[in-house]
């Protein structure tokens, strides 16, 4: 499989990145801003192709696109130009790191520190989201919950669009085993907004690290 990550630079696009050359044989191309500096760990490895620019290169972009099977964009900022470039090239699987309470569906004591913190979405996010989802591509934006590093912990549960966001927290570990779970299982989630929390923490009122 050839997979496309962006953003690749993120603590958990390289998490994603050492798992993938680890336990897989697929082919990655890492996209990142000062890549060949920040990614350098990875230029004589021949599987990865490193690319040195910003998710606003539509042109680059479509350059690189072609042939990839999997989109990942660790981030869901400015993806217009992404959309355009899948769709330009015929790609059409796209998995996106995103965040909780999009939709206001985060209630309760948690919901209330949440927006304390972050305040609610913003309308560019709320458009954003809008066209990934009328994109017509096989997307799976995920909301995380709080992000924490654990070693080990892989461990999370999910929620769909429609049903209440529960949980406070969740690994940075388990986010890249649900994407690997993805990979695993193609139908998986697809056209799908997911939840993604880590089992026991739904009834925290903050994550436990704060």
């Amino acid at each position: 499989m050839k997979i496309l990550i962006l953003g690749a630079a993120g603590q958990i696009a390289h998490q994603l990145t050492e798992r993938l050359l680890n336990e897989r044989d697929d082919q990655l191309t890492l996209y990142a801003r000062r890549a060949n500096e920040r990614l350098s760990e990875y230029k004589n490895n021949p599987r990865v192709k490193i690319v040195d620019g910003d998710f606003s290169n539509e042109a680059l972009l479509k350059e690189i696109m072609p042939g990839q099977d999997v989109v990942f964009v660790y981030s869901d900022h400015d993806t217009e130009p992404i959309l355009e470039a899948m769709k330009a090239s015929g790609i059409k699987r796209i998995i996106i790191a995103g965040v909780l309470g999009v939709y206001g569906e985060v209630a309760g004591k948690f919901g209330e520190w949440n927006r304390s913190m972050i305040g609610d979405a913003s309308p560019a996010r709320h458009q954003n989201l809008q066209m990934i989802e009328d994109s017509g591509l096989d997307y799976t934006y995920m909301r995380m919950s709080w992000l924490y590093n654990q070693k080990g912990n892989v461990a999370y549960a999910t929620t769909q669009k429609g049903e209440p966001f529960v949980g406070a927290q969740v690994t940075r570990e388990a986010i890249v085993q649900y994407v690997l779970d993805l990979l695993d299982n193609p139908k998986r989630d697809i056209q799908a907004s997911v939840g993604i929390y880590e089992p026991g923490s739904e009834k925290l009122d903050k994550p436990s690290f704060y």
